[in-house]
């Protein structure tokens, strides 16, 4: 399912890519044609102000009139060979009189845009007639830029709408999962308290129903973790080398011998506020998967590092790494290297500690075969 959303994704993307690009290139060749015509355009219109200055007093210059005085879009300057500006057609008139220098940056910009006319005034002396690109070119140019920009928003928009609205969605399906399950067991654990109460009155089998008891107080915590999803939690100023190290003497119990600890703290008492069930939870994972990538042997160690403002804990093993392409993925919900599992205990963990503890869990570090490095960090 991962890999098809996945092959989804790049389909949409090329899609858009491909729409993209055929509409640049239209849009371009459109431009060009008009560029082209407006070209032509000049042409005639020097053309017909030639004419209008060499005809004789009795010719028929009606035409040439009218095609002079018919260009009301492409902006003109007209210079002597000097390059003093003589006369100039379809500018701002507002921003000549307010702008001393804006027929000067207008020349300027028009030679870099297009190569100039000569126009002959007499055998002595030329003008030249600098043109620049009308108000329609501009916007073909430009315009579907725009658009491709506001499309491009109206669709980062909706995505991430979506995206929030998957969310909600997810944490609703997670809520409620671990809520119902919180109330499922709770009726057999009520019911298992009172039988181990009762196998307590019998010396014969005080000893296993005292071991018992361990067990039914550890379900009784699981349950208060499931039922604290979704609910604010309250945090509470804790110490927290003490709250890691005794999630490590609980987990090294469990742990095979070959398996070493060790808790590396500047300090002794690093406070934080935190809700100590969740925090212990992200621990219990987090040493898991590490005893997990180490297939029984290997050194697990912890270091607690105190800031002003953060602290930080870092959980390293020895185990078998990470691949960088799949440091992200394992905090995705169901995804497992495992074969057994459901893949939810890195995403719980991670939203556990950035959703009720607004801190981060990342993969700091990790080196195939050597070891993995998950990084926990949580503001004081």
């Amino acid at each position: 399912m991962f890999k098809q959303i996945i092959g989804w994704k790049f389909s949409l993307i090329a899609v858009a890519a491909a729409i993209i690009i055929t509409t640049i290139w239209f849009v371009n060749n459109l431009s060009e044609k008009i560029r082209q015509e407006e070209t032509k355009k000049v042409a005639t219109w020097v053309e017909a102000n030639q004419e209008l200055l060499q005809s004789p007093s009795d010719a028929n210059i009606n035409l040439a009139v009218q095609i002079v005085t018919t260009n009301t879009t492409i902006p003109l300057i007209l210079t002597d060979e000097q390059g003093r500006i003589k006369d100039h057609a379809n500018l701002d008139s507002a921003q000549i009189l307010r702008d001393p220098g804006y027929l000067a940056r207008q020349l300027e910009d028009f030679r870099r845009q297009h190569p100039p006319f000569i126009m002959a005034v007499d055998s002595h002396s030329n003008n030249y007639i600098y043109y620049g690109d009308s108000l329609i070119l501009r916007q073909v140019r430009y315009y579907p830029y725009i658009q491709l920009l506001v499309v491009a928003l109206f669709i980062a928009l909706t995505l991430f709408a979506l995206s929030s609205t998957n969310r909600a969605v997810q944490n609703q399906v997670w809520v409620g999962m671990a809520k119902e399950t919180a109330h499922q067991l709770g009726t057999p654990l009520s019911s298992m308290e009172a039988w181990v109460e009762i196998l307590k009155e019998t010396a014969e089998v005080r000893p296993l129903a005292t071991e018992l008891a361990k067990d039914v107080d550890r379900l009784k915590l699981i349950t208060d973790r499931f039922s604290k999803i979704g609910s604010v939690p309250n945090l509470e100023e804790r110490n927290v080398v003490e709250q890691v190290a005794a999630v490590m003497a609980y987990i090294k119990k469990r742990a095979p011998q070959k398996v070493n600890f060790s808790l590396q703290t500047a300090e002794q008492e690093v406070t934080a506020m935190i809700s100590p069930t969740l925090f212990d939870w992200v621990l219990e994972n987090l040493l898991k998967n590490a005893l997990d990538a180490m297939e029984g042997k290997g050194e697990i160690q912890v270091l607690i590092e105190n800031h002003s403002a953060h602290l930080i804990i870092d959980v390293s093993d020895t185990g078998k790494g990470i691949p960088k392409r799949l440091q992200e993925k394992v905090f995705h919900p169901g995804f497992s290297t495992k074969k057994r599992g459901w893949g939810l205990g890195l995403s719980l963990a991670r939203r556990i500690i950035q959703d009720y503890h607004k801190g981060r869990l990342t993969v700091k570090s990790s080196e195939l075969n050597k070891g993995t490095t998950f990084r926990i960090w949580l503001r004081k």
